[in-house]
């Protein structure tokens, strides 16, 4: 379904007039979808009984207005609208892409319509997804522009009637925002009033491509909770995949793109079984999304992947089955994407954390396992060794200074690193190694 409503798209973009064809599109930007809300793991999350009063209800004819950051800025974009975790077909209207001024309000006259197909509205089928067409950003006027690095689209939408369960992102650590129920379609409004209700998760929405004028190779920071970044800051954009985009960006330019496809709580080979009716909040494993969250996207060149701890943790898995796991998926990748280069991240200090099931000394002889592997297996084009630059190597916990937590204050839970250990995985990448290219 998804590959023909992509290609209408494009036919309706080819038949538009005054839209330049670029040299190729690129995701942007993805929230990896992995449960029907409230299922999951979300960061700092107000109240929500007011905007949505029954979760097997979900939405009912209100409006979404979900606020991400594009990696890189292109002429037009587009959008995919995610269904996975439904059980009901989902109907979507009135969908606008502009420039977000701040809060829930849009700089003015950047608000242009979406169509999907041709047509201003679109019905999603259960464990389906919908590409809209090619909408043109009128404010980009100039690709790579400076001033648009870090600024944030605001895509919007409407669901027509009750959604059922929504299909989520919970950890967005970025603020978006929801009408009241039953209020209608507010997308196309520029200014705040329609949307009185805020929230730290992104909903439906789980990728934005934009239509590049020049090659740029797509990375993609594949894990669990430390890519999706819990115990870094709300709206503050300093997970360690933001770090290295910013790190790309000043050393090559729109070149390189990256895009976070981490989801709290994930593993790489459990749970055994994910069904929207016996979800878990981790979402499904690491090796049955790698077609949705990786190879189905377009332009990518180099995936980092960072998983395991919640595999000993939670699950109690071997060591062994999880390097199992990696070989599996890498295979996988390697099939589907022909050229793809792949990176180990090593995993980070879990000792003595106050999640107890991930803080014992079993999970940690696992952990250190684990990490030999990456490091010594021939399987990966190079490794990052995010545990040396986390680690406190007198206490074989992670560093104090990186253990607060930067999102919602206190001593922190010694397994998830802070603003300040994210800056140290993101600088603990070699570019070089990364790009193949000299800086």
């Amino acid at each position: 379904m998804r590959r023909l409503i992509l290609l209408l798209a494009l036919s309706v973009a080819s038949m538009l007039p005054g839209v330049a064809q670029a040299q190729q599109w690129v995701a942007s930007w993805t929230g990896a979808v992995h449960g029907p809300y409230p299922i999951g793991n979300p960061t700092a999350q107000p109240e929500l009984k007011f905007a949505f009063s029954s979760a097997e209800q979900g939405a009912r004819n209100q409006s979404f207005r979900m606020i991400v950051r594009p990696d890189a800025w292109g002429p037009q974009a587009r959008i995919r609208l995610s269904n996975a975790f439904g059980t009901k077909p989902v109907t979507f209207n009135d969908a606008f892409a502009g420039l977000q001024e701040s809060g829930s309000a849009i700089v003015k006259a950047t608000n242009q319509p979406i169509l999907f197909g041709g047509q201003k509205s679109v019905t999603v089928a259960p464990g389906q997804s919908a590409v809209s067409d090619p909408v043109t950003l009128t404010f980009v006027k100039t690709p790579g522009d400076m001033m648009l690095r870090g600024r944030k689209l605001a895509v919007s939408f409407h669901v027509v009637g009750e959604s059922g369960p929504m299909t989520w992102h919970a950890k967005a650590l970025q603020t978006s925002y929801l009408s009241a129920p039953n209020a209608g379609p507010h997308s196309s409004e520029e200014d705040e009033a329609a949307f009185p209700y805020s929230t730290t998760s992104w909903y439906f929405l789980d990728e934005v491509d934009m239509n590049l004028p020049t090659k740029a190779d797509v990375i993609v920071a594949f894990g669990d909770s430390i890519t999706d970044g819990t115990g870094t800051t709300i709206n503050g954009d300093d997970r360690w995949p933001d770090i290295l985009s910013r790190r790309l960006h000043a050393a090559y330019g729109d070149d390189f793109v990256v895009v976070n496809q981490g989801i709290g709580g994930n593993q790489v080979v459990g749970p055994a079984e994910y069904m929207p009716a016996k979800p878990v909040p981790g979402g499904p494993s690491a090796l049955s999304r790698l077609d949705r969250d990786i190879t189905s996207l377009p332009g990518v060149s180099a995936v980092i992947w960072l998983e395991g701890i919640n595999d000993f943790g939670a699950a109690n898995a071997s060591a062994e089955s999880v390097m199992e796991g990696y070989t599996r998926g890498i295979a996988h990748l390697r099939q589907k994407l022909p050229g793809v280069r792949i990176f180990a991240a090593t995993l980070t200090p879990a000792l003595n954390s106050t999640i107890v099931s991930h803080g014992r000394a079993e999970v940690d002889a696992k952990r250190k396992a684990l990490n030999e592997f990456l490091r010594t297996s021939k399987l990966f084009d190079g490794v990052f060794d995010f545990d040396k630059a986390t680690m406190d190597p007198a206490t074989g916990e992670v560093r104090l200074e990186f253990q607060p937590n930067s999102s919602t204050g206190g001593p922190g839970d010694k397994l998830h690193p802070n603003r300040a250990g994210y800056a140290a995985m993101g600088n603990a990448i070699d570019l070089q190694l990364l790009t193949g290219r000299a800086k």
